[in-house]
């Protein structure tokens, strides 16, 4: 550990749903769903979070950056809190947080943690984070006075902190919510208060050098930007220099790859495409998938010697390979930075991975027939299937002050919102 580094978790009192309630609120994160889903969510479930979360779903025809949709947000969450349906904590306490089904089971501690650390880069990142999204995310951080969805955190668990959590976890009893997800996942929270219990966590975490973000990029930044917006106005809390997040092991979260999908082969013909393709990877024609399956294996390369992915064209699937060159650096070394670098930018012309529109991304655990359903009926002209990154590569990355290119990693699980929300007061 180097002198001076260690994390600080604090608890603190959360706004949360009772148990009864819980399965009406809980919605999913707010960047995972279009205006339309989300609106659609709503009209289905007036108690849905993402009235809260997603405030423009709920004014059609406003623009998502009116200050009328902040306001909304802070009405939406106030009426929320007056009917029952979120009740703040009375004592701080620390909120264990267990992801089930689907063969996974995730287990995370939710807990505040400092701006301080994200500036000085105890917190380390691996992605950019976009000014408009940033700006979303003040804005309603600071309207709501809430952080109303959790930053994915990692540590390396080198000391089986993951099995006291379990031990824990099993010792407290029954679940504070329970809520199943259309997904195949059940999501739980217990309550942590004994002060006991408490000490020996942030005694525990104060011995991990880092933490890692995993996902919510956007929502940390943001959360910073707040605590700094206050501190310029003299209007700061202790509360206000912390942000939420949940914090899960290194070893016990997944990984799946960001797919690639694109709307034209600029101007190439499909065989044109491939024929300079060619002169790139290796393709050999791959056979049948499982369509249900979240990736691909590879058939016919190594991927520890081999850059791996699947192209998916003109009906078929094949595998795209070639040798790793040991010369390139961590990020160079990336699957997806040899397809944009080659094939996206080298062929296709795509020269902005986070603007041109032509090109978009299916992320995570979404079935590789859906991708197939994009270029067949959605008017795509090819996708490319990516291997998953390691969660050690990520790691290294950050480490190492570098920024992996935009959609490199779905880290599963994803945390429903509306569950444990942290007030700033």
């Amino acid at each position: 550990m180097i002198e001076g580094e260690m994390v600080d978790i604090f608890p603190f009192p959360a706004v949360r749903p009772p148990a009864g309630a819980a399965p009406m609120v809980a919605a999913v994160p707010y960047d995972v769903v279009t205006t339309d889903e989300a609106a659609a969510c709503i009209r289905k479930n007036q108690s849905s979070f993402l009235r809260v979360s997603r405030p423009d779903a709920d004014l059609p025809g406003v623009s998502p950056h009116d200050s009328m949709v902040y306001v909304r947000a802070r009405e939406v969450f106030a009426e929320f809190r007056a009917r029952g349906l979120l009740k703040k904590d009375h004592a701080p306490a620390m909120y264990l947080y267990r992801v089930t089904g689907n063969g996974n089971d995730f287990l995370g501690l939710g807990c505040t943690v400092s701006v301080r650390d994200y500036e000085e880069n105890t917190i380390r990142r691996h992605e950019l984070t976009r000014y408009d999204k940033e700006e979303d995310r003040t804005r309603h951080i600071d309207a709501v006075n809430a952080h109303s969805g959790p930053v994915v955190l990692l540590f390396e668990d080198r000391n089986d902190t993951h099995g006291f959590l379990d031990a824990l976890w099993n010792r407290l009893g029954k679940e504070d919510a329970v809520v199943s997800w259309d997904d195949g996942t059940v999501h739980r929270v217990k309550c942590i208060t004994g002060e006991g219990d408490l000490s020996t966590l942030e005694r525990t975490f104060r011995a991990i050098p880092r933490l890692y973000i995993a996902d919510g990029h956007h929502r940390a930044k943001s959360a910073v930007n707040v605590c700094l917006k206050r501190k310029v106005e003299g209007r700061l809390t202790p509360e206000a220099s912390r942000f939420l997040g949940v914090i899960f092991a290194h070893d016990r979260v997944k990984i799946h790859g960001y797919s690639r999908i694109v709307t034209d082969l600029s101007g190439l013909s499909a065989p044109e495409f491939m024929n300079l393709l060619k002169g790139v990877f290796s393709v050999t024609p791959y056979g049948e998938v499982d369509t249900r399956a979240f990736h691909i294996p590879p058939r016919h390369s190594s991927p520890g010697e081999c850059h791996v992915m699947h192209m998916y064209l003109g009906g078929a699937w094949y595998e795209c390979s070639r040798p790793r060159d040991g010369s390139m650096d961590r990020i160079e070394a990336l699957d997806v930075s040899v397809l944009q670098q080659e094939v996206l930018t080298g062929i296709l012309g795509i020269t902005d991975p986070r603007g041109d529109p032509r090109l978009h991304y299916l992320g995570g655990a979404r079935p590789i027939g859906d991708l197939e359903n994009m270029v067949k009926n959605d008017g795509y002209a090819v996708a490319f299937s990516m291997q998953p990154v390691k969660v050690e590569t990520v790691i290294e990355i950050a480490d190492a002050g570098g920024i992996m290119p935009p959609k490199s990693t779905w880290f599963e699980p994803k945390l429903l919102s509306g569950l444990v929300v942290h007030t700033l007061d």
